[in-house]
């Protein structure tokens, strides 16, 4: 699973890398320890246009009777996320990207005890993550928009650190995936595959990112 990332650059910055307009009434924080339930920036379509906006962390179905459900939501898995009763809707009509500078996931030791590993671009840029988006009208007829990361098998390099590992897109799949015009799953369940090898790094970080009350710049750095 996908369960801590990054994205501590501004909207503007975002927009510009993934070729969209900003189009939000509120400001995201830079977070270096984004959990679940936070608002986040995520790339969707809109009229043929690209836009920028934020969405909550944890994908709230049209259906559900509260935003509770939202929390068990923060990750599709790619096998099913195209038939998931929770998912097939936005993933036939509702995908984004989302943006992170990096992601973590946990290494888990025979003797007990986890280490957790910070996975980027080596050249510091974005990386865009496979993302569902839904909007979903709250009993006060408040609407909410809320996003899932999806997660697909590790590549070489997250193997040995997790079983998991959220899907990286690469830039020639991005057109394909945000387009509203294709809703057959099998032009899409192949772009869910793991990032190419040799296109991530990462190192071994502090377990301050275990406390999701730190939140600063520390929290990415390579562990001495």
């Amino acid at each position: 699973m996908c369960g801590r990332f990054v994205q501590a650059q501004s909207a503007q910055s975002y927009a510009a890398h993934f070729g969209a307009v900003v189009s939000l009434d509120e400001q995201v924080k830079p977070s270096w320890n984004v959990a679940p339930t936070d608002r986040v920036y995520a790339v969707a379509e809109h009229d043929g246009s690209r836009l920028l906006g934020a969405f909550r962390w944890g994908l709230i179905p049209w259906f559900a009777k509260d935003a509770k459900i939202g929390s068990r939501h923060i990750n599709a898995r790619a096998e099913t996320a195209a038939t998931a009763a929770s998912f097939k809707d936005s993933f036939a009509r509702k995908r984004c990207l989302i943006p992170a500078d990096g992601f973590y996931e946990w290494e888990k030791f025979a003797s007990g005890g986890k280490l957790p590993h910070f996975i980027h671009h080596g050249d510091g840029t974005p990386l865009a993550l496979a993302g569902l988006w839904s909007s979903w009208k709250a009993p006060d007829g408040e609407r909410v928009t809320s996003c899932t990361i999806i997660t697909t098998r590790p590549n070489e390099l997250v193997g040995p650190i997790h079983d998991r590992m959220p899907v990286v897109l690469p830039r020639e799949s991005w057109d394909r995936w945000l387009s509203r015009e294709v809703v057959d799953p099998t032009e899409l369940t192949p772009l869910l595959a793991p990032a190419a090898d040799g296109t991530l790094i990462e190192h071994p970080v502090s377990t301050l990112v275990n406390d999701v009350k730190n939140n600063y710049a520390e929290c990415i750095a390579p562990l001495r």
